[in-house]
């Protein structure tokens, strides 16, 4: 097998049902996925002490998912069934509210950073955001999957609760952002 196609040498790219420019929305949203996927994979290096191998599998599901978003996104005509499923989404939500329980109460924005493997979950994030924009823009324009898009926004949510779990569990206080109002308040509070 040859790594190689040559197909592409034009500017061109195949997806699920057709051909288009390689910076086509399309392309660009499942393209900044995969930026994402890499990304992710680069923080998980720094997530294999034990005490971590729960949250490490998790994060290796979450790059299988992201592949299917990447395939869902390919998807030029809905000639194949889509992969991403509300699940996929339910999945991520109970995660993150297991994760606001681990983490200290937050009120304030908070400066991404602290330990390097939170640091490297928001570098994610902030991907993901991007990709979450990709996909706003594709979907003015072009059917997609839109539970792709609801597991983008909830998988940002996740990575930031999850950055945090991570600090808490390295005794890496989060550093509030000075001049933040208080932004996060309990649902029962008035």
């Amino acid at each position: 097998m040859k790594l190689y196609t040559k197909t592409g040498d034009t500017g061109k790219t195949s997806l699920v049902g057709g051909r288009v420019d390689k910076d086509d929305l399309r392309v660009e949203a499942y393209g900044t996925i995969d930026e994402a996927n890499s990304l992710l994979g680069q923080a998980m290096t720094l997530l294999t002490d034990k005490e971590f191998e729960s949250i490490y599998k998790e994060l290796e599901r979450i790059q299988h998912e992201l592949f299917d978003c990447g395939g869902d996104l390919a998807v030029v005509k809905n000639k194949i069934p889509y992969k991403v499923t509300e699940d996929m989404i339910t999945f991520l939500e109970k995660r993150i509210d297991v994760y606001i329980t681990e983490a200290p109460p937050l009120e304030r924005f908070i400066l991404p950073g602290g330990s390097s493997a939170a640091a490297a979950l928001h570098v994610v994030r902030t991907v993901i955001r991007r990709a979450e924009r990709c996909i706003v823009a594709l979907k003015k324009e072009e059917e997609i999957n839109e539970q792709v898009l609801k597991y983008t926004n909830r998988l940002s949510d996740y990575l930031f609760a999850l950055a945090r779990v991570v600090n808490a569990k390295l005794n890496v206080k989060d550093v509030e952002y000075e001049r933040s109002a208080i932004v996060f308040k309990d649902k029962n509070e008035k």
